[in-house]
């Protein structure tokens, strides 16, 4: 496989996600990363946005995954993102990273985050 992709940084929403009920009552910021390996010559020599993965569409599915879904635990949140956009679009793979900044630990950090890459196909 290439390594042509399509990367989104820094989305931003605010959701209730987390293992403990104020997570679920209260809500935090997530930010998601997401990476969408396809092979891009066909839209690189058409210039036609109709051979390319609109990512102004996989926005709009990620969104709906992190505001409209409550998950105890972030790995789970990246596993339907994943899966979604591997459901909707022709991409071979992606690789989506969820940050949890604001994660409830005792102590100054930046943040939290899981990172995973899953193939078309169910493949890891």
């Amino acid at each position: 496989m290439g390594h042509d992709a399509i990367r989104l940084r820094g989305l931003e929403f605010y959701a209730y996600h987390g293992a403990l009920p104020e997570e679920q009552v209260l809500g935090q910021k997530f930010l998601i990363d997401m990476d969408l390996f396809f092979d891009m010559r066909k839209a690189g020599y058409s210039d036609q946005v109709e051979d390319t993965i609109h990512y102004g569409e996989v926005y709009q599915v990620i969104k709906a995954c992190v505001t409209e879904s409550r998950f105890f635990l972030i790995e789970r949140l990246a596993e339907e993102i994943a899966g979604r956009v591997l459901g909707q679009f022709s991409c071979l793979a992606v690789r989506v990273e969820v940050h949890k900044p604001q994660a409830p630990i005792p102590g100054i950090l930046r943040d939290v985050s899981v990172e995973i890459w899953r193939e078309a196909g169910g493949q890891a």
